[in-house]
């Protein structure tokens, strides 16, 4: 079975949830229902996030390294 992602306009959330409903759930099974968020509006709901990283970003470059030199 495959999963996706999926972004739907609020103008049709009703009618597309009702069109997955009709579906047995052997076929769809809805996962999760939430309210999309961008990937900064997720970092700045994380309580202490946004400061973190401004204070971060102020470090001198010296104390980062490349990627290629991570050790994955």
């Amino acid at each position: 079975m495959q999963t996706i992602t999926l972004k739907i306009e609020d103008s049709i959330n009703e009618k597309f949830l009702w069109l997955l409903n009709h579906f047995s759930k052997n076929e769809i099974e809805i996962l999760d229902k939430m309210t999309y968020q961008t990937d900064d509006d997720f970092l700045k709901s994380i309580k202490g996030m946004e400061d973190s990283i401004i204070e971060d970003s102020k470090s001198p470059m010296k104390n980062y390294i490349t990627e290629d030199k991570l050790d994955w």
